[in-house]
């Protein structure tokens, strides 16, 4: 089966997997991923050992399923949060323009006004606030007003086709606002759920590799392959970095 296959077979299990059992996780997904697959070919040889301490041997012949159902999963919320960066991206570079052209409209409004108490107050709420979505609606404000009350801004040979430039970036900066700011990747729905996918994967690894320990302990050339490769560099690599150097003392 595809990747694809493998999560539509898992989903609702996956999804089913309360807050409080569901991991976040401690290693890179393409690397815990490998393991998985590894674990699931090296135990192949050890079948009836392990299932004579008690493993359930499904859960081994679950684990490429499991694995699939995981890279689909990563792959789902790669995709999202690289979408938000571009548009996080994509915001920074045209919403100085959008702030600009409020100002601009808003200088244009208050002298065209300027004669018009009623005109000025409705001028003046619109300025108010400074938020990112408050200069948005003032864009769309602005061009909703002006528009309906045009000859003034004709008198002063204002450039009115800033007006429907206004309306058009104000829907261009709300899409783009809405993306970046989106759940923020971090929370969404499509991490949770590549949670949930690792957790569901790491349940049948862990018990795959606990019972390979207790099996192998005294089995050195067994064992090895029911541990981490990962973290044991890990440990290796601190290790030799806390080393004392020539000339330091143990």
């Amino acid at each position: 089966m595809s990747n694809q296959d493998d999560y539509l077979a898992k989903r609702d299990i996956i999804e089913a997997i309360p807050e409080e059992e569901t991991k976040s996780p401690n290693m890179p997904i393409d690397a815990y991923v490998q393991e998985a697959e590894n674990l699931y070919h090296w135990c192949g040889d050890d079948e009836t050992e392990l299932t004579g301490a008690g493993l359930d041997w499904s859960l081994v012949q679950d684990i490429p399923v499991r694995a699939g159902a995981l890279r689909e999963t990563q792959s789902i919320w790669f995709k999202e949060r690289f979408a938000q960066e571009e548009a996080e991206q994509q915001w920074q570079e045209e919403s100085p323009a959008g702030y600009d052209l409020r100002n601009q409209l808003l200088h244009g409004l208050l002298y065209a006004y300027r004669n018009a108490p009623d005109l000025l107050s409705r001028v003046s709420a619109i300025a108010d606030g400074s938020s990112h979505a408050d200069m948005i609606q003032d864009l769309n404000d602005i061009a909703v007003l002006a528009n309906e009350t045009i000859e003034p801004l004709q008198q002063i040979n204002f450039d009115v086709s800033l007006l429907e430039k206004a309306a058009t970036t104000a829907d261009r900066l709300s899409d783009l606002l809405a993306a970046a700011t989106k759940d923020r990747a971090d929370n969404s729905s499509a991490r949770v759920i590549r949670d949930q996918a690792y957790s569901h994967l790491k349940q049948a690894v862990d018990e795959v590799r606990q019972c390979g320990q207790y099996v192998f302990w005294r089995n050195e050339a067994r064992l090895k392959g029911y541990a981490s490769r990962y973290h044991r560099k890990i440990r290796h690599s601190s290790r030799d970095s806390s080393a004392p150097t020539a000339g330091e003392s143990a």
